[in-house]
């Protein structure tokens, strides 16, 4: 006999599953957007990557320890900026978490030292130079972090890089 824990239990094993992955959006004093070049596919990316919520890690607390150990730098995320649910092919949906980081002076500039393991190179890009370097959903949600910077209007909701309805 199924004791109700058991039942329970396997009624949330058996639930649909979704990753989530978590960012913090760098500036310099210049605006441009601290970028990091990964060695395991196309295109750049933010600090950031997935969060391990099977051990108990928030997505804040994801956007910090990735931060950490991409670019050596120990910074507490700021107010989130945008939430992204995008759809994979062929993986569960990605719920993606965008903070803002702040901006860096010289010397945390300075002291970054990127994870030789996943990142090739870092570099700050002018918001105007994005596009070239950043695909698919993730260009719409640094645009969008962006623009919620700019105005100071709350989180931005998105879909697959794009402003939900």
């Amino acid at each position: 006999m199924t004791t109700p824990d058991a039942g329970y239990a396997a009624y949330i094993a058996g639930l649909p599953r979704v990753l989530a992955g978590a960012a913090s959006l760098f500036r310099d004093a210049e605006g441009r957007v601290l970028l990091v070049e990964p060695n395991y596919r196309e295109g750049w990316a933010l600090p950031g990557g997935t969060v391990e919520s099977d051990a108990g890690e928030s997505p804040r607390q994801g956007a910090r320890r990735e931060t950490a150990e991409e670019i050596g730098l120990d910074i507490a995320p700021g107010r989130l900026l945008a939430v992204d649910w995008v759809q994979g092919a062929g993986r569960p949906p990605i719920v993606a978490y965008l903070y803002d980081g702040g901006v860096l002076d010289a010397d945390r500039l300075a002291a970054i030292r990127i994870q030789q393991e996943e990142l090739l190179s870092w570099r700050l890009v002018a918001p105007a130079d994005l596009d070239g370097y950043l695909l698919g959903s993730l260009h719409g949600r640094v645009r969008a972090a962006l623009e919620v910077l700019t105005s100071g209007s709350g989180t931005a909701e998105l879909e697959n890089g794009e402003r939900a309805a």
